[in-house]
C-alpha cells in the first residue's frame, strides 16, 4: 500500500479561511474513493493530511483529478511552502513519525 504525508504552510492565517473550503471539498471527493485510512491535523498556519491508499493508481487518479486538482492549481495563492513524500506502508505512521519524514519530503515554496 502506499501513504501520501503532506504538510502545508498557509501565507497567513487569514488564508485558513481558503484552505477550508479547498478541504471540505477535497474530503467529498475522497469519501468517494477507495482510501484505506485518512488522518489530519493542523493548527494556526501549518496543517498535515495523511491517506493511506491501495496502490499508487488510486493515489495518482485521486491527486489529479477533481477538487484535489483545483486546490493544487490555487495552492499558490494560499501556501508559503508545501512538503510532500509518499511511502510504501500499510498503516498510517504516527504523527511524530510523520514530520520527521517530511523533512526528505518533495518541497514547493511560493
Amino acid at each position: 500500500m502506499k501513504a501520501t504525508i503532506t504538510s502545508i504552510e498557509l501565507k497567513g492565517p487569514l488564508k485558513f479561511f481558503a484552505l477550508s473550503a479547498n478541504a471540505l471539498k477535497i474530503i467529498r471527493q475522497l469519501k468517494a474513493t477507495s482510501y484505506k485510512d485518512f488522518k489530519k491535523r493542523g493548527v494556526w498556519t501549518t496543517h498535515y493530511t495523511m491517506t493511506l491508499w491501495n496502490n499508487e493508481s488510486e493515489l495518482k487518479d485521486f491527486a489529479k483529478s477533481g477538487a484535489h486538482l483545483d486546490a493544487m492549481k490555487k495552492s499558490k495563492d494560499i501556501a508559503k511552502e508545501i512538503r510532500t513524500i509518499t511511502i510504501d506502508t500499510d498503516t498510517l505512521p504516527s504523527w511524530d513519525e510523520a514530520k520527521k519524514l517530511l523533512e526528505n519530503g518533495k518541497v514547493f515554496k511560493f
